[in-house]
């Protein structure tokens, strides 16, 4: 939800964000016991280091998305919890992240807040490389199209798309 038509075509989920992101708790454990038993090693490092907001939102994501497809895969879950962990390359607060989303790509930081799918690909594929006995972690490539690639390799860009309004499910 980092486009700025969003401000027009879903202003109640923008609001609702804001107000939720003004808490710094972090999530309940429960909620952190659930994520992290959905991610491997490495995907865990990246999801302890998105920020509480984040984290909270990552879990409402993931949970949303299990109730949109039971048959999701551990795949799936992961993506959907790390759908947004490239903006922890961006380094804004709350505001800079309304600000971010008011002026668009002005800046480096605002650049890499509005980029962070394919910062998050990148980091997700980095954290997949050392261990060879896991799923291929893939998001989508930097620069490439927002479709599905095929199914496998497609199993995170899956999670992200339902986050980013494929299957109805954005702002809810």
């Amino acid at each position: 939800m980092s486009k700025p038509w969003h401000l027009v075509t879903h202003p109640h989920h923008l609001v609702a964000r804001f107000f939720v992101s003004l808490s710094t708790r972090p999530p309940d454990v429960a909620e952190e016991v659930w994520a992290e038993s959905h991610l491997l090693p490495g995907e865990i490092g990246l999801w302890r280091r998105m920020n509480n907001i984040d984290r909270k939102h990552s879990t409402k994501v993931a949970r949303r998305f299990l109730a949109a497809r039971p048959d999701t895969t551990r795949a799936e879950i992961a993506g959907a919890l790390l759908h947004d962990v490239g903006k922890i390359e961006c380094g804004l607060s709350t505001f800079g992240r309304v600000v971010a989303s008011l002026v668009g790509k002005r800046g480096e930081r605002f650049t890499t807040y509005h980029d962070h799918e394919q910062i998050g690909a990148v980091l997700v594929e980095r954290c997949a490389g050392g261990d060879q006995h896991r799923e291929r972690a893939f998001l989508a490539t930097p620069g490439a199209p927002k479709t599905l690639p095929q199914a496998g390799d497609a199993a995170r860009v899956a999670a992200v798309a339902v986050h980013h309004g494929a299957f109805g499910l954005a702002g809810r």
